[in-house]
């Protein structure tokens, strides 16, 4: 009588897995599916659109419907809003990543270093987190954006620097306290038995711990920050000579496109908006279900 010898059941690949995981996180395939045609359209569009030229003034005739020769139209100083809308994804997305990374990367670095060493460090952290969060960020930008003299030497850089000068403490607060719950875990007593410095310990072993919250935060900070941005050019602090999608809704209302029935001109901006706030909001939540496990759902 032979015996059935018996084999191991192989479990299904790491393919497998990811692609369960993505059927499962509708958010986040739909977050990243706006995201990527939002990047072939304006990175793409840029192959084949000369916005150099046509996305600034007196490159088209002025106030043209969409047609045949512009798909999108024109607006009242003869910019080609195809252009227009390719050039102002990159410009807008530009001021949200550059303000994005600069908040993201002070505050990991003040969260991590307060919130693990403590004393007078963490004190003064704590301290200027909590007074800047109790000031109304926006009235606080254009307070700061007002100062600048002259309104047609703001570049896009500018305005990334103007938005993340606030950027950093929402992401400071939070992280400290993330740090504060884990710097007593056993895995920080055995890295210290194990002779590793405190230095390495906050980059080796605490902040890779926290890697998939700290990108959920990190879409939150360009979704701020695009937000922010978008806040001060409608009000005209922003870069005048640049057509991001904010400026370019700034132009529609100061000429009341809506009222003379330029409705093009109005409609394509508020749509790349949209479809920008809908891609990155999708996207966090896709990855706060990642970052958080009371939230992630099982098979």
């Amino acid at each position: 009588m032979e015996l059935a010898i018996p084999t191991t059941a192989k479990g299904p690949s790491q393919r497998t897995l990811v692609l369960r995981y993505l059927r499962r996180n509708k958010s986040l395939v739909l977050g990243l599916a706006l995201l990527a045609f939002l990047l072939i359209f304006s990175l793409g569009g840029s192959l084949v659109v000369d916005t150099a030229k046509l996305a600034y003034p007196l490159a088209a005739v002025p106030l043209q419907p969409p047609s045949a020769e512009y798909p999108l139209g024109t607006d009242k100083d003869g910019r080609d809003l195809l252009a227009v809308m390719i050039r102002g994804i990159q410009l807008t997305g530009a001021i949200g990543i550059i303000a994005g990374t600069l908040g993201i990367v002070i505050g990991i670095v003040l969260g991590l270093l307060s919130g693990y060493f403590g004393g007078v460090f963490d004190s003064v952290v704590r301290w200027m987190t909590e007074v800047l969060l109790t000031i109304p960020p926006l009235i606080l930008l254009i307070i700061i954006a007002g100062t600048i003299v002259d309104k047609n030497k703001v570049t896009v850089l500018t305005m990334a620097l103007v938005v993340s000068i606030l950027s950093w403490v929402g992401p400071t607060r939070v992280v400290r306290a993330q740090v504060l719950t884990m710097k007593e875990r056993t895995f920080v007593n055995v890295a210290k038995l194990s002779g590793m410095g405190n230095i390495e310990i906050i980059f080796k072993e605490l902040m890779p711990n926290m890697l998939p919250f700290l990108v959920a935060s990190f879409v939150g900070q360009v979704m701020g920050a695009i937000g922010a941005s978008f806040g001060l050019e409608v009000l005209g602090l922003g870069a005048v000579r640049e057509p991001t999608i904010g400026m370019t809704i700034r132009w529609a209302q100061f000429h009341s496109a809506m009222f003379n029935q330029w409705w093009w001109w109005i409609l394509w901006p508020v749509l790349a908006l949209i479809a920008i706030f809908a891609s990155l909001s999708l996207i966090n939540v896709g990855l706060d279900e990642i970052a958080n496990p009371r939230v992630r759902r099982t098979e």
